[in-house]
């Protein structure tokens, strides 16, 4: 089975070891995508909504590079640090994901690496004509 590394340009992909996407064969996992802006900061500073539209526009560079569809997706997760504001991180998966509906769990976590962080998303695909 072929396996191909998806890069996004992050700084934090080798200094950690990482890479934004991993395609093997039908699938391909998208790594837990934080909203960092190309200045290498968090994007979208205070902002959940904001913060999840960035993630998601982060991980779909990732997903159409590696030669999937939005509608490949099969399962999302949105962690987030305040889990009360889960419903601003819905809005925006939802103007994505409303039609498609994958599976998505959401969850909380005390932090991330960058405290500005607010929120980060994971993503599944699976194509079984790639």
């Amino acid at each position: 089975m072929d396996r191909k590394l998806i890069s996004s340009g992050s700084p934090m992909e080798p200094i950690i070891g990482f890479s934004r996407a991993v395609k093997s064969g039908p699938f391909l996992v998208v790594a837990g995508t934080a909203p960092i802006g190309p200045d290498g900061k968090a994007s979208s500073p205070g902002d959940v909504y904001g913060q999840t539209k960035d993630c998601l526009a982060i991980a779909r560079r990732a997903i159409e590079d590696a030669g999937f569809r939005m509608e490949d997706v099969v399962r999302t997760r949105l962690i987030l640090t305040d889990i009360e504001r889960w419903r601003e991180a819905a809005k925006a998966h939802g103007e994505v994901f409303g039609d498609i509906r994958p599976a998505c769990t959401t969850m909380a976590v005390s932090r991330f690496i960058d405290p500005d962080w607010l929120v980060e998303v994971e993503i599944d695909c699976f194509n079984s004509a790639l």
